[in-house]
């Protein structure tokens, strides 16, 4: 199974997960809903058929819902900088001979695995994918290692290292780079992140009532 995709999720904590979101909600709502997040990244993962590379922010956890025979686990990388930890766990995707590879986190509810199915669809012809956010960041992004070769990991470091995030234009920061790199590349449907309450529709919103 040459095909994989990347999974970034933060440790479950009351206090630590979705910080924006519990400044307006509360720190018991917000683990709600970001464990209802997590459950529906689960969802769609499990429907798709790849490897499926899980990276936990603190700690693994070998008893969670995520199940070990379905999920390769892992630690991101230590580094503050989400750039570092992307670039980390590209790069050993990559050692693990894997060929085309896309990252997501688990803070888009309009993600489904209809979308990731297109991401993979796309990479078989294209060397990169980008699913830009409303807020102007990403859900994923993804990565023909095999037909990007050498230029690899020259790419990868000029998408992930030394940037800024958490920005207006980190989106398009991407696809300037892809550009500049000359990467033929396609454009999923833009979706919407849950970083606030305003961001909570239908079922995330009926969590918080």
């Amino acid at each position: 199974m040459l095909n994989a995709l990347i999974i970034f999720i933060k440790n479950p904590e009351l206090g630590k997960a979705k910080t924006r979101l519990a400044a307006t909600v509360g720190d018991e709502k917000a683990l709600i809903v970001y464990r209802y997040l997590l459950q529906h990244t689960r969802d769609n993962a499990e429907k798709l058929d790849v490897k499926r590379l899980l990276f936990y922010s603190k700690a693994v956890d070998l008893n969670d819902e995520w199940p070990n025979d379905l999920f390769q686990k892992e630690l991101q990388h230590p580094s503050p900088n989400l750039g570092d930890k992307m670039l980390d766990a590209f790069q050993r995707a990559s050692q693990e001979g894997l060929e085309k590879v896309m990252i997501i986190g688990s803070d888009c509810f309009d993600l489904s695995s209809k979308i990731l199915e297109q991401g993979f669809e796309a990479l078989e012809k294209n060397d990169a994918i980008l699913g830009k956010a409303f807020d102007g960041g990403y859900y994923t992004i993804g990565f023909n290692f095999s037909q990007l070769g050498e230029k690899l990991d020259e790419v990868l470091k000029s998408l992930f290292l030394n940037k800024e995030w958490s920005h207006e234009n980190v989106g398009q920061q991407a696809e300037d780079a892809f550009i500049e790199n000359k990467l033929s590349y396609s454009l999923l449907p833009t979706l919407n992140d849950v970083d606030t309450e305003k961001d909570l529709k239908g079922e995330l919103l009926d969590l918080i009532r």
